[in-house]
């Protein structure tokens, strides 16, 4: 039996799935701790054991061949990067689209000459990564060679992603070699004004993350065992999202969807589509979305961020989501709990309902902050509408993952939380979508499956998301 194995590093558990090619099923699947402060290869073989184990069970496991052993991770909280740009509203904006949507946690972007107390920030700052853009092709270049060169006089030690004004490279160039930077070259994010291109620099810093940053998590001792750590763990559920909307050479696509993706520190939305106006007289306005959009709310988290996710939502909202019956239930004081006790698993009916208020809370929090916004404009002729961000109304399909959705009995509920309310009329959240529910945890491992075997990822996916 020719099975295919994919490997999910990440912050609090590393996760195994066997994949049977020839059959196109989910052989089996493993977690264990994640030991990224000893040997991360500690807590993959506790899982491979219990992988094996869950194998030998199902068919003889010296039959099993395994074809591919392939990785992405998440693991030492991650890709941080921050984001520098012109203006903030456009290229410092494509920038962070560009960084998010590689699988980073953009820590700040920043826009505009950089000054040396900026600098200083960023050098103190716990960086992976710095995405260096500025000015459209052709435009200002200034900026962004005047950010270059305060970058090579702080001798800033990470690689830095060059993704501005291609009339500025050969000068930037020029800059980082003689100081000595790592950098890597890619088409600029932001060629034409409002105009993305931001898949060049996404693949520039997954590169950085295979050459670098693997080595510097401590990830390299997994090498010898897997073919490759190809990507940020992020990257794999977006991957995973895009190939299953737009289908392969061989099998269909679902179309336009969602991935809402609940962890422990942040709540991660994907949207696959275009997003284009779906309104009679409305017209768009500002820098347009990437159709594979990634965005990361840092403060909407089950249990990091806790604290966060209760200044963001409010005592009232996560009452209204807990129902009438738990008027006297201490919110501050289950989230103080949870951020203090980041490894709990709700045990009891209550826990199980509070963990669920907080990921409605969020879910309706996130999908606001990611789906698209009307503004209105009044003028002699009467009003106007103009749309900032996509337009995600008819969007046929919502995705959840992540714990507290996939354990939940009730995921649809949660989910339900994020769509079109008639009463925030502006925010262009999806009206009536469909749910289906990633039990089997496999979206990271088929954005890893999808990058050599597109067909079969569609397939398995199609197979084992599940509608609630």
């Amino acid at each position: 039996m020719k099975v295919y194995l994919t490997i999910d590093f990440g912050s609090t558990y590393t996760k195994l799935t066997a994949i049977d090619l020839e059959n196109e099923e989910i052989l089996a699947t493993s977690k264990a701790i994640t030991t990224i402060e000893d040997d991360i290869m500690t807590g993959f073989n506790n899982a491979f054991v219990g992988l094996e184990e869950e194998i030998s069970s199902k068919t003889d496991l010296e039959k099993v061949e395994f074809v591919r052993k392939v990785a992405c991770s998440s693991a030492a909280g991650g890709l941080k990067m921050v984001a520098i740009g012109l203006v903030p509203d456009l290229t410092a904006d494509a920038a962070k689209k560009a960084a998010l949507g590689a699988g980073a946690r953009v820590m700040k972007t920043y826009s505009f000459e950089l000054n040396h107390r900026e600098m200083q920030e960023i050098k103190d700052s716990p960086l992976d990564i710095i995405l260096l853009a500025g000015g459209t092709d052709g435009g200002n270049k200034n900026c962004i060679i005047h950010n270059a060169k305060l970058i090579a006089e702080f001798k800033l030690d990470v690689p830095v992603v060059v993704a501005g004004n291609k009339a500025a490279i050969d000068e930037i160039e020029e800059i980082f070699k003689e100081a000595n930077i790592d950098y890597y070259i890619a088409d600029n994010v932001m060629p034409k004004l409002n105009k993305l291109d931001v898949e060049p620099s996404r693949e520039a810093i997954r590169k950085v993350f295979m050459n670098k940053i693997v080595e510097a998590k401590g990830l390299g001792n997994a090498e010898e065992f897997v073919s490759g750590i190809l990507m940020p763990t992020p990257a794999a559920v977006l991957k995973a999202a895009e190939v299953l909307a737009d289908g392969s050479d061989d099998e269909e696509g679902l179309g336009d969807l969602i991935v809402v993706d609940i962890g422990g520190a942040t709540t991660d939305i994907h949207s696959i589509a275009n997003g284009h106006p779906t309104q009679a007289g409305v017209m768009p306005k500002g820098l347009e979305d990437p159709y594979a959009k990634r965005t990361v709310e840092g403060d909407l988290g089950m249990r990091y961020s806790a604290l966060a996710l209760l200044e963001a939502a409010g005592t009232k909202k996560i009452r209204e989501y807990l129902g009438d019956a738990d008027k006297e239930v201490d919110v501050k004081d289950h989230c103080n709990y949870r951020h203090d006790h980041i490894k709990m698993v709700p045990q009891t009916e209550d826990e199980i309902k509070f963990d669920e208020a907080m990921a409605m809370a969020a879910t309706e929090i996130a999908m606001a902050r990611h789906c698209g916004t009307l503004e209105s404009v009044f003028t002699p002729l009467g009003a106007m509408y103009y749309q900032i961000g996509k337009d995600l109304i008819n969007t046929p399909y919502v995705i959840g993952t992540g714990g507290v959705i996939i354990h939940s009995e009730n995921p649809h509920r949660i989910l339900a939380s994020g769509n079109f309310n008639a009463n925030e009329p502006v925010h262009l959240r999806p009206r009536n979508p469909r749910f289906l529910v990633d039990r089997t945890y496999i979206l990271s491992a088929m954005g890893l499956l999808a990058q050599e075997l597109p067909d079969v990822a569609v397939r398995i996916m199609k197979k084992y998301l599940i509608e609630e």
